[in-house]
């Protein structure tokens, strides 16, 4: 029998209906050009609220990855509705949404699990869990023919985040694409998160590992995905493709109107010549 991770959030976060989710989906690509879109893509940062949201800055990323080919996609979410130790990766079959279901990659899934139990197979994290989600309608629209790995942090703890990062660099190759699922500050006024939210967009943009990391735990700004982003920075730099733009940063106020608590998103890209 297919082990199937049935949508959780269709209908919530974005459409139910397959041609509206469709219509959705083209209509942010079309409103969200990136000025700049690298020849190699190796890696993103993507927002994970409700399409309404952070789609628009959710499809500066994936406008990058057209007429692109990739094999595997590898997703790396936090998890926001249990705590485990580790990091936890589907051991099931495929992810279902609107759009169709996407096979799991088996191969690249047990290359990744390590020897300390730090990363394994199983459904820690993925039974209710948006982040990874809401990602797989994009990538649908505008990827062909690819596999995924679906991968929750129950624990962003420095030693999680290492062993993920030594793992990805070992299969990270020109037809694998990293996705870092992460929302930023959450329920400041627009002035703070402004302040909080552009220091993890200067860490991104000059590619400063060590300034993101000490941002992070002084509490200067924060990100739900910090651990997820961080696996990738790390796993891409020590791959030497250590190129990385913003393209952009937002927040729900200019949807909701509220400028007195908001979420904050952006949208990055890690590339190479």
């Amino acid at each position: 029998m297919i082990q199937l991770r049935k949508p959780a959030v269709a209908g919530l976060f974005y459409p139910a209906d397959p041609q509206k989710l469709e219509s959705e989906i083209k209509q942010h690509l079309k409103n969200s050009i990136p000025s700049f879109i690298p020849s190699k893509v190796f890696g993103l940062v993507s927002p994970h609220a409700g399409y309404v949201y952070s789609g628009s800055s959710a499809a500066y990323g994936f406008n990058t990855l057209q007429n692109k080919k990739f094999k595997t996609v590898i997703i790396i979410s936090p998890s926001h509705k249990e705590y485990f130790p580790g990091v936890s990766i589907y051991n099931g079959d495929a992810y279902e949404t609107p759009l169709g279901e996407i096979p799991i990659d088996q191969e690249i899934s047990d290359l990744l699990v390590d020897n300390k139990a730090n990363i394994f197979r199983g459904i820690n994290g993925h039974r209710d869990e948006h982040a990874i989600e809401v990602q797989l309608p994009f990538l649908q629209y505008v990827l062909e023919d690819f596999s995924i790995v679906p991968i929750v942090m129950g624990d962003q703890s420095k030693i999680f985040i290492d062993a993920l990062a030594d793992k990805l660099k070992e299969v990270v190759n020109e037809y694998t694409l990293l996705i870092a699922s992460s929302d930023l500050s959450h329920y400041y006024s627009a002035d703070e998160a402004e302040e909080k939210d552009s220091r993890i967009e200067r860490s991104i943009n000059e590619y400063n590992i060590e300034q993101f990391v000490s941002d992070i735990s002084n509490k200067k700004c924060e990100a739900c995905g910090a651990g997820p982003i961080l696996s990738v920075m790390k796993s891409v730099k020590e791959n030497n493709k250590n190129k990385s733009l913003v393209l952009n940063r937002t927040h729900s106020g200019y949807v909701s109107g509220d400028y007195d608590q908001v979420v904050g998103y952006l949208s990055a890209v890690f590339y190479g010549e």
